[in-house]
């Protein structure tokens, strides 16, 4: 059975509150008293209530993680970043893996309203009004992990996906010889995959090169979506030569898809994709792909908030400026891409 911190007080024949202060280490409790709560409390295997504690000091040590569904390398790779940086700071971390809006809210809202939390690293595809209406209500520090350059009320920390997708093209171009690039797509409404996007656009317009509609197929980030894109692109009546895939998951599933056509990679379609994600440089030939330095990226994230929260009122109120911090990315030359004539 449970011993509670009324029971505790009450075989040492003190208040409640003498009871919590000591196991506080208050000094104003005097040595003998202390040592007899100490000496009861372990002897009762009294094991204190961390919420409780936590709701009258207005402080959890824990950093929470809201992330999209969260099923490749690339989250494992961000959450040990964070997880380095707030261990050393004396935080725990709680993830929250959603993949609706309605629940990206409610794990916002439950986070914030219960402190349950110190502080948010928010990754989110986009940031609809009803997102940033949740934000808004927020009282505790928030980091959102973004590239997009419009939302200067808050903290963001991100990749710089348009210079990376412009490189890894610009590579592909000047460097492969293609001339003929497809290009498949992140999700619609994610602001990293639209950077990808332009940057790729901007290459091709750079170079002088024609842009195909065609050859721009839409994709979800996933294995499965990548299959089904580069099926259709292999279908085409005029195929193209290259197809730089908007993340290494979109990737692998072009690897599946030319094997099934029974073609070789890079000897008939080049692959490139984006982020190096772990399992990348396993890829039979090694995929070409833009490093992201994923840790990196939740590192910083973590710092950032780690130091927000430090900074409590200060923060809140508005004193401080809000930080935006890009991180840049570099080509990772593998063999999936040959040069072309």
């Amino acid at each position: 059975m449970t011993v509670t911190i009324k029971e505790l007080a009450g075989r040492a024949k003190v208040s409640i509150a003498t009871v919590s202060r000591a196991l506080n280490n208050d000094p104003k409790v005097k040595p003998e008293t202390r040592d007899l709560i100490l000496s009861l409390a372990s002897q009762l295997e009294y094991k204190p209530n961390i919420l409780a504690r936590n709701f009258v000091k207005k402080k959890s040590n824990i950093i929470g993680i809201v992330l999209p569904e969260a099923v490749d390398g690339f989250f494992t790779e961000f959450i040990r970043g964070i997880g380095e940086v707030a261990c050393a700071s004396g935080y725990n971390t709680m993830i929250a893996d959603t993949h609706k809006e309605r629940t990206i809210i409610e794990s916002i809202n439950n986070f914030s309203a219960r402190g349950v939390v110190d502080g948010i690293i928010l990754m989110a595809p986009s940031l609809t009004d009803r997102l940033k209406n949740a934000l808004s209500r927020c009282e505790i520090p928030v980091v959102i992990i973004s590239g997009s350059n419009d939302l200067e009320e808050y903290d963001t920390v991100g990749i710089d996906n348009f210079q990376g997708a412009y490189s890894i093209t610009d590579y592909l171009i000047k460097s492969m010889g293609y001339k003929k690039i497809a290009h498949i797509t992140g999700p619609a409404l994610n602001a990293d995959a639209l950077d990808r996007k332009a940057g790729y656009l901007k290459a091709l317009q750079d170079n002088g090169l024609f842009v195909c509609e065609d050859w721009i197929i839409d994709g979800d980030f996933t294995v499965k979506g990548g299959q089904n894109a580069c099926l259709r692109l292999l279908s085409l009546p005029e195929k193209p030569e290259a197809i730089f895939a908007s993340n290494d998951m979109t990737a692998i599933g072009c690897y599946k898809a030319v094997e099934s056509f029974g073609l070789k990679i890079p000897d008939d379609v080049g692959i490139a994709g984006y982020d190096d994600v772990f399992v990348s440089q396993f890829l039979t030939p090694r995929l070409t792909t833009v490093h992201v330095p994923i840790q990196e990226l939740g590192r910083t994230s973590a710092i950032l908030l780690t130091q927000r929260i430090k900074e409590g009122k200060k923060f809140q109120e508005g004193i401080l400026k809000r930080k935006h911090i890009k991180i840049s990315t570099g080509v990772v030359v593998g063999k999936s891409c040959k040069f072309h004539d």
